[in-house]
């Protein structure tokens, strides 16, 4: 990470607008809220999704509950490494995405009940790489991590989900991370 080399005048609204995109999705993986449907309700995801004009806080909360908690096993684990480490829960690359939390003095917001490599979590990393100027590091953490996963989770979102929200967030979602954005 050493090697990251200083952000370039013309591309610091472009990656200040990332990270504000990634910031933003951060905040939808997470238990909806009031603020989110709101948010939703003023056009946010309009540009993804067009259908995507309105949301029930009790039906995101229950859809999120359903795809990303359980009872039971839900169908989407948000975790980086029930996908890259055979459902092995904290394990190796759970422990690597700390590293990089340590490496920039980063500590998990103790408000934030989950676990380290929760996409909600790892965007909120990229989103902070990035407003660092950091853009280099940022994408070698794409492609170390959220890169690495998130297709097959983004998949199970859109293919379980009951909710347009859900749909449309997890195409934001892939559209934001994709290695075009290069």
């Amino acid at each position: 990470m050493s090697g990251a080399r200083p952000e370039r005048a013309e591309t610091e609204p472009a990656a200040a607008e990332l990270a504000g995109g990634y910031a933003v999705l951060a905040r939808c993986w997470r238990q909806p809220t009031a603020d989110v449907v709101d948010a939703v309700t003023t056009e946010l995801l309009e540009e993804v999704d067009p259908a995507v004009t309105e949301a029930n806080i009790e039906r995101l909360r229950t859809e999120h509950a359903r795809l990303f908690v359980g009872p039971g096993d839900p169908p989407c684990p948000p975790y980086e490494s029930v996908y890259r480490d055979d459902g092995d829960v904290l394990g190796p690359t759970t422990r690597a995405a700390v590293e990089w939390y340590r490496a920039y003095d980063l500590g998990l917001d103790p408000d934030w009940p989950d676990l380290p490599d929760h996409i909600a979590t790892e965007l909120e990393f990229a989103a902070h790489l990035l407003e660092r100027g950091e853009v280099d590091a940022c994408e070698q953490f794409l492609d170390e991590h959220l890169r690495q996963w998130t297709g097959e989770f983004l998949e199970a979102v859109r293919a379980e989900t009951r909710e347009p929200y859900y749909e449309a967030l997890a195409t934001a979602t892939e559209a934001a991370i994709s290695a075009e954005q290069r």
